[in-house]
């Protein structure tokens, strides 16, 4: 049986509880995304940028660096006051991205969510496919887990209560089969490894 993945509000107090610990990790995250920025540098070559659940601001700050303009948004208080910290060029906006984000249609060039999805139940993560595909206008990209999972890390996600066990063996399949209404929300699903345990699932959002 599926464990069932903890609630969006008990979830976003967890995440203001834990800033501070995460705030410890900034410059290692970053080196880290910065890395993988790197080697996937051809879906990087536009101007704007999303990053939905951006916590203390890691990816917005290695985006920015590629140039980009960045734009990050998470429903936690305390980790949004960390990235502006971290951050000072970086718009940062407290947004639930399984309701409405506070933006137009295809606003943004890229919409990113990492390590998100999985920790979400899946009629929320449906939500969150549904509105990043529709503000985003050339690629929507879960950055997330694969099926390479250490012990520590099934671990730690069974502990968390998360949605972890079933979105890694259903990731692909509910990007796929993603509706907006009565249209899908992406017209294509690719699938690239970008880390032992980490996939990029790269999404064409429908024009």
């Amino acid at each position: 049986m599926k464990k069932r993945a903890v609630n969006r509000q008990d979830s976003t107090g967890l995440f203001n509880f834990i800033a501070p610990i995460y705030a410890l990790f900034f410059t290692y995250q970053k080196r880290r995304y910065a890395k993988t920025l790197a080697a996937m540098q051809s879906f990087l070559k536009y101007e704007t940028a999303l990053d939905v659940g951006c916590g203390t601001g890691a990816l917005c700050s290695a985006l920015s660096e590629r140039g980009l303009s960045v734009t990050g948004v998470d429903p936690a208080a305390r980790m949004l006051d960390i990235a502006r910290r971290k951050n000072e060029a970086i718009t940062f906006i407290q947004a639930d991205a399984t309701k409405t984000l506070p933006f137009s249609d295809k606003e943004f060039d890229l919409v990113l969510a990492s390590y998100v999805a999985h920790g979400m139940r899946e009629e929320m993560r449906k939500s969150l496919y549904r509105q990043m595909s529709r503000v985003a206008k050339h690629y929507v990209i879960i950055h997330d887990y694969n099926a390479n999972r250490s012990v520590l890390t099934s671990l730690i996600e069974y502990l968390e209560g998360g949605d972890y066990f079933y979105f890694i063996k259903h990731a692909r399949r509910e990007l796929q089969e993603c509706k907006a209404e009565l249209d899908r929300c992406f017209s294509q699903v690719e699938v690239i490894q970008v880390g032992k345990r980490a996939n990029w699932y790269i999404c064409t959002p429908q024009s």
